[in-house]
């Protein structure tokens, strides 16, 4: 990938869309708990999973909860019996911590990603969301989004998760935009173009990046 053009897109979709304001919760443990939910699942779902459990929302709440207890309140996110588990896994690495965000900032992030990534049900995106929304720190997030956007800007960044995540930090490096600030918005715009118009049948009319692209526009206009 070039850096120039890494951040060409960012700075087009920001104009387009404005500032995502991502991650919607009240509390760290709540984006926690949403990153588990929402995989393989519509965000809508996950309000109504976490509106479900309402107050009681807490580690300590998760952790004593009854599994069938838990999986009831959890059911509209789907997969409810795996991520039941999941929540509890999460839940007992931030114990680890004392339930302290801080705490947890003071470590190294490649420490804290391995822990993630050993905990049952946390993949490398599940994992890297945790890290960037809850906790603040610079590890960048890559989605299925991501991979289409890459593909229709003829961008190499690699193959696989890994390659591609590690070239957008490279490249965001390079352009001193290396920062969680930009992390965070640059996946959140990322989703939400791929929500508006970058489809896999995309609607290309009005696309902020149309000229960027590699895919036929013209056949696509208004789709």
């Amino acid at each position: 990938m070039n850096a120039a053009r890494v951040l060409e897109v960012y700075n087009r979709l920001l104009d387009c869309y404005g500032e995502p304001g991502w991650w919607p919760a009240r509390s760290t443990y709540e984006v926690m708990v949403g990153a588990v939910l929402t995989q393989n699942c519509a965000w809508s779902n996950v309000v109504k999973a976490i509106d479900n459990i309402g107050g009681r929302l807490s580690p300590g709440f998760i952790l004593d909860a009854d599994s069938a207890e838990l999986i009831a309140m959890i059911r509209p996110a789907g997969f409810f019996n795996q991520k039941a588990g999941y929540l509890k896994a999460v839940t007992r690495w931030y114990q680890r911590y004392g339930f302290d965000a801080e705490a947890v900032r003071r470590e190294p992030l490649s420490k804290l990603r391995g822990e993630l990534l050993g905990a049952k049900g946390v993949g490398r995106e599940t994992a890297d969301a945790i890290l960037l929304y809850a906790f603040g720190l610079p590890s960048f997030v890559v989605d299925a989004y991501t991979v289409r956007l890459l593909e229709r800007l003829n961008m190499d960044a690699g193959k696989g998760y890994e390659e591609i995540k590690r070239s957008f930090e490279l490249n965001l490096a390079l352009t001193d935009h290396n920062n969680v600030g930009v992390y965070n918005r640059y996946h959140a715009l990322i989703v939400v173009h791929g929500k508006e118009r970058c489809h896999k049948k995309p609607a290309c009319a009005g696309c902020p990046i149309a000229d960027m692209c590699g895919y036929k526009a013209d056949e696509n206009i208004g789709a």
